[in-house]
């Protein structure tokens, strides 16, 4: 018996760049996760598992408050000009916040620079999937979907082991840097795009001097 898989992978411009953005911004989260909280335990003082604890959900809980108004002021807002500039701030703060994290070594310094943290990925939660959903393939939406999902599990994963790898060898300082570098790439990857987001106004068609002097014609004619 024979099993032919035939998946085309052909998708448009803005998805594909979209597609890369996600997939460089969770490879260098994805090698943070699998070392945070040792990272922690290990490096700032006085930490303990429940001041893991208390860093995760200061993250995750003012990430879900704050991405919930943002979202809202995307959508009242016309176009998708500020909903471009969202997502680059959110990536760039992500990109701060990572390379923070190499410079922590006291308790409220970690929660400080998960509020940054929070604050770039509620930007880039709440408007990334606007733009996206915009402009997915006709008749290719669950195609599209599932290709950047498969892309952040996969970046994730493989960048999970690997930040594993570069910790024990380099420090953990390394895998922060690198996380910082690949969320600059996915702004950058966005930027090759913003003619599609951002269209350039239409000029006006110039008028003939001609036709200008042409006299209209009468009604009824």
């Amino acid at each position: 018996m024979r099993i032919r898989i035939n998946v085309n992978i052909k998708v448009g411009r803005l998805v594909k760049y979209f597609v890369l953005s996600d997939l460089l911004l969770f490879a260098g989260w994805g090698a943070i996760e699998p070392i945070f909280s040792i990272f922690v335990i290990q490096k700032v003082a006085g930490a303990t598992i429940v001041t893991v604890g208390a860093a995760a959900a200061i993250y995750w809980l003012l990430k879900s408050v704050l991405q919930l108004p943002i979202a809202n002021f995307l959508d009242r807002t016309d176009g998708e000009k500020d909903d471009f500039y969202a997502l680059i701030l959110g990536l760039l703060i992500a990109a701060f916040s990572a390379v923070s994290f190499a410079l922590v070594s006291k308790i409220w310094q970690l929660f400080l620079v998960q509020i940054v943290h929070a604050m770039g990925l509620a930007l880039y939660s709440a408007s990334w999937p606007t733009i996206f959903s915009r402009h997915l393939d006709k008749d290719r939406i669950s195609f599209d979907w599932a290709l950047d999902s498969t892309a952040v599990g996969v970046s994730a994963g493989v960048s999970g082991f690997l930040g594993g790898v570069l910790a024990s060898w380099f420090g953990f300082e390394s895998v922060f840097i690198l996380a910082g570098i690949l969320s600059v790439a996915a702004a950058l990857a966005l930027l090759l795009v913003p003619e599609v987001v951002l269209p350039r106004a239409k000029t006006p068609a110039k008028i003939s001097p001609l036709a200008k002097e042409k006299p209209p014609m009468a009604v009824g004619r």
